[in-house]
This record gives C-alpha cells, sequence and structure tokens, in this order.
C-alpha cells in the first residue's frame, strides 16, 4: 500500500467523520429559529409568570395562591364542570355525526352533512361568541324559531346567555374539530370489518360501538383533550355571554389585570388552569403509554 493510498483513506476517513457533525449543525441552524420562538414566547413568560406567582418582593410565598382559592375558588369549580361538560358533548356530536359520515346510508344526506358541519372550525371564538349573544338571547333568533314552530309560547321565552350558551358556544366551536379527526380516522379502517358486521345483520349503532370506536378512541382522545385545553383559554366567550359571577377563570385573570394591576394574583390563577390543562394531557399520555405497552 503506497503513501498516497495511505493518506486518501485517511482523508476519505476524516470526511466520513466530519460528514455527521455538518449535518448535525444543519439540523440545529434549521430549528433554531422555531426553539427562539418557543422560548421567547411560551418558555420565558411561563417562568416568569411561576416567580411572580410564587413570590412577594424576594420572598417565596404561596399567598398569591391561597387568594386565588380563596376570591376565585368557585370559578374554578365551574370552568372545571363546564370544561368537562363541554368535552363529554363534543364526544357525543363528535361520534354521532363521523358515524353518520362513515356509515350513512343516504349519500345525499351524508354529501350535505360533510359540507355543514365544517363552517364553525373557520370562525374564531370572538365571533362565536358575538353569534351566541345574539342566538341564544331572550329575543334572539333560537326563541324566534321556537316561537314560530309553536313549540313554546311568547311569555315562555327565557334567555340562555348562562352557563347554558357558553355550553352550546364550545361544543358547536369545537364539536367539527373532533368530528374531523374522528371521520379521518374511520374513513381508514378497512370496510371489510364492517361489510362483514352488517352482512351478518349487526345494526349500525353495533357496529359503531364494537367494531369502530375501539379502533378509533386514541383519536377521539386526541381531539377531546385537545379541546380541553382549548377551552381553558378561551376569554372572548364567557366574557360575552356570562361575565357574571360564577364565571370562567379566564374572565377572572382579566379582571385581575385590568381593574387592579394584580399580576401575581392573576399567574396564579394561569398556573391553576396550566394545572387542569396538564392534568388532560396526562391523561392522554397515559393511554398513548398503554396503547404502546399493548403494541
Amino acid at each position: 500500500m503506497t503513501d498516497s493510498t495511505v493518506a486518501a483513506i485517511a482523508e476519505d476517513a476524516i470526511a466520513a467523520e466530519r460528514a455527521p457533525r455538518e449535518r448535525r449543525w444543519i439540523a440545529v441552524a434549521l430549528v433554531a429559529p422555531a426553539l427562539l420562538v418557543v422560548g421567547l414566547f411560551f418558555v420565558l413568560p411561563l417562568v416568569l409568570s411561576a416567580v411572580s406567582a410564587f413570590t412577594a418582593g424576594s420572598a417565596f410565598t404561596t399567598a398569591h395562591f391561597a387568594k386565588a382559592l380563596d376570591l376565585y375558588g368557585r370559578d374554578l369549580a365551574f370552568t372545571v364542570a363546564i370544561v368537562m361538560l363541554s368535552t363529554m358533548l363534543i364526544a357525543v356530536a363528535a361520534i354521532a355525526i363521523a358515524a353518520y359520515l362513515t356509515l350513512g346510508e343516504h349519500p345525499r344526506a351524508v354529501a350535505i352533512l360533510r359540507w355543514l358541519y365544517r363552517w364553525p372550525l373557520f370562525i374564531p371564538f370572538v365571533v362565536t361568541g358575538q353569534v351566541m349573544r345574539t342566538f341564544l338571547a331572550k329575543n334572539g333568533m333560537l326563541n324566534h324559531a321556537l316561537i314560530g314552530s309553536g313549540l313554546i309560547e311568547p311569555i315562555s321565552a327565557q334567555s340562555m346567555l348562562d352557563w347554558r350558551g357558553i355550553v352550546v358556544a364550545f361544543v358547536w366551536k369545537q364539536a367539527p374539530f373532533v368530528t374531523l379527526l374522528l371521520a379521518g380516522a374511520m374513513a381508514a379502517l378497512e370496510r371489510q370489518h364492517i361489510e362483514a358486521a352488517q352482512n351478518l345483520g349487526a345494526p349500525r349503532w353495533r357496529v359503531l360501538v364494537d367494531i369502530v370506536l375501539p379502533q378509533v378512541k386514541g383519536t377521539l382522545l386526541v381531539g377531546l383533550v385537545l379541546s380541553f385545553v382549548a377551552m381553558l383559554s378561551v376569554l372572548s366567550v364567557p366574557l360575552m355571554i356570562n361575565p357574571n359571577s360564577p364565571t370562567m377563570i379566564t374572565v377572572d385573570v382579566a379582571y385581575r389585570i385590568n381593574t387592579f394591576a394584580d399580576y401575581a394574583v392573576a399567574n396564579a390563577l394561569c398556573l391553576l388552569s396550566l394545572v387542569l390543562a396538564a392534568i388532560g394531557a396526562a391523561f392522554y399520555l397515559r393511554h398513548a403509554v398503554q396503547q404502546n405497552t399493548r403494541s
């Protein structure tokens, strides 16, 4: 082996070692802008909020959390109840719509439903709140429709601008999102299983419960967790529909900041809502780990 051959082999070895390093730096350079945005606009504010919530001056304290629970403990429970109820109703609505899109026997009705159910996806929460203010008011469109159809008398018309209005707004806005995920997962299933069950005489509800839902429950859980977290952070809907006590915790945060400039208690409320969101995320992660273990 000549000296030139040895040198060539050494250069090839050095180049082979250098290539992964160069690719690593290229990957870091591509990811760096996204990491910078996440760090500046998410991680740093979270750290500063935690510091503000746990300190008074330069001393560690939990007084801000005690004050938040004392003043807004009822609103915290109200928030949990509203979001949990909305999540369950979203699940029911999403399963019903996605199931009909997958198992429906009337092509025209399926096509119309597929076209209609997605519209709320493109409407922001602030517009949703304004729409529900006019739709659910005592003299709103809902009561006019019920009176016109003879279902209720004009004197029996009631405003739904309370906790019921918040639930209606959340379900109307978030159900299409979960339905979109769920319908896609159902459409990806093997049709042979569904057709075999139908050929054996199984009704559609039995096919849905025994065959379809067990295979798409992971997708359903993802959509519900994302909706749960999204509803916890919404300010416009409860502020427009039900700003009175009890109300949701986002309204309390805005009130503490705008009225008292009390960022410490507001940050404590935000961290409490973060704990609620983390519970939903932990539930999903536990399910995902169990699924991976089984597979």
